[in-house]
């Protein structure tokens, strides 16, 4: 499988979230103070070719995990 690169501009016009949005959700992680909405998660796992139902699950473990 190969794989793509996407910058978080790409991403950002494929998906409709805002860069800055983006890049917080990268270089901050779970741990920061920016979290995306069921929603993004959506839009994100769908231009990145990941299955949602794991992108979601990741994100409530991690969220469970911080809190």
């Amino acid at each position: 499988m190969r794989r793509r690169r996407l910058t978080v501009q790409a991403l950002a016009e494929r998906t409709g979230i805002r860069t800055p949005r983006i890049r917080a959700f990268v270089e901050d992680g779970a741990s920061g103070p920016v979290h995306p909405t069921e929603r993004e998660l959506a839009e994100l796992a769908g231009a990145l070719e990941l299955p949602l139902p794991e992108v979601l699950h990741a994100a409530r473990v991690l969220d469970r995990a911080v809190a």
